[in-house]
């Protein structure tokens, strides 16, 4: 039986490249892997198909920036306690359009500590979020949520294994520079291409020329189907070929890769955000870091980060070594805080324009 765990050390080393570092559409990603982790194609694909089959591996994807196919945001809930796992059901398993789906909680009582229920949600362009939000506000009996949508984006990788052993303050040699969200208009053709080339792989996909079935699913020769992916990926909304870990649950082993999430927040004085979040997003612990206006429920945050860990204690003095650096830096800081997260289910957010059209459809009919 091969080894399935992510910290066996072939596996260590295939997931370190495997987790984010294949970036944009490649015609043979498992090749690539092989390539940069050293260890030979084969091996690559059996120890993929086999910590996908243990769920060590939660999912294997060509993942889209979907932040510029279609609008979206980070979605505050403001849910009573007796209806908030109901709630949290509801999220992560009857509404395809959001995606990470998180309890948090503060430390303390907060501003925004009473917004437990966290969520991501998109809608295709020409769809209305707050619309969509009021729709499920009325489903699970939310009091209010608040839109957050992505002004600007530093950092957006998770690659967990590599992480762990950064020290705090680790950071790269400059600023990260912030990726503008422009959502980019797709034909019929794209959207075919995009609809098959996001689709998760099952293990027995995990093998040469991976695309081929998925260009005769679209109804296009392999050429035609990577030419049109490659093209899309120049427009930038092809994001990374990657392996989830099972991050937040533990493997059937009882081996957890992380343990702890904490959301970071940031105040900073208008019109320095960009500066800011290129100071933040430098730091290497990071997965994602965003500049959104949380408004006044949240003491008009504007600068939010993601990092995970094993020890709580640890990812306190990474926030701590980035709030040191900030202040260097000369950034003035009037509030942050840190939401840790606790119960959460994580999955891609639908998409599709056709999708949604169903949706509304179906709702309809249900009201009819």
């Amino acid at each position: 039986m091969l080894p399935v765990e992510h910290n066996d050390p072939i596996n260590a080393k295939i997931l370190a490249i495997s987790e984010d570092k294949i970036e944009g559409f490649v015609r043979e990603p498992f090749e690539e892997i092989a390539a940069r982790s050293g260890v030979p194609v084969a091996t690559v694909m059996e120890r993929i198909r086999a910590m996908l089959e243990a769920g060590t591996i939660r999912r294997v994807r060509q993942t889209l920036l979907a932040t510029n196919l279609a609008d979206g945001a980070l979605v505050a809930w403001k849910v009573g306690p007796e209806k908030i796992e109901a709630a949290f059901d509801y999220m992560s398993q009857c509404d395809p359009f959001s995606g990470h789906v998180v309890l948090r909680s503060t430390d303390s009582v907060t501003p925004g500590s009473e917004y437990k229920l966290w969520t991501t949600l998109k809608v295709p362009r020409g769809f209305s979020l707050q619309h969509h939000g009021e729709i499920l506000a009325k489903k699970v009996g939310a009091e209010h949520f608040r839109l957050m949508p992505a002004k600007g984006i530093f950092t957006l990788g998770v690659g967990h294994v590599r992480r762990k052993t950064i020290e705090p303050g680790s950071k790269a040699d400059g600023p990260a520079t912030m990726a503008a969200v422009h959502v980019a208009e797709l034909n019929d053709l794209e959207w075919k291409v995009l609809v098959a080339l996001k689709r998760e792989f099952e293990p027995a996909e995990i093998a040469p020329s991976p695309w081929r079935a998925r260009a005769a699913e679209a109804g296009l020769g392999l050429e035609e189907f990577c030419r049109i992916a490659e093209a899309l990926n120049s427009r930038k909304v092809i994001g990374r070929f990657s392996t989830f870990l099972e991050h937040v649950k533990p493997s059937a082993g009882g081996v957890r890769v992380t343990r702890f999430n904490g959301l970071f927040h940031w105040a900073v004085p208008a019109g320095r955000e960009v500066e800011t979040g290129g100071e933040v997003g430098r730091h290497h612990i990071l997965t994602h870091c965003y500049w959104r206006e949380a408004g006044p429920e949240f003491r008009n945050v504007n600068i939010m980060a993601v990092a995970h860990g094993t020890d709580k204690a640890r990812l306190l003095e990474h926030k701590a070594a980035i709030d040191a650096h900030l202040e260097a830096c000369g950034i003035p800081v009037s509030y942050t805080n840190v939401f840790w997260g606790g119960r959460s289910e994580i999955k891609p957010s639908e998409i599709s324009p056709d999708a949604y059209r169903a949706f509304l459809s179906e709702l309809e009919n249900r009201a009819a």
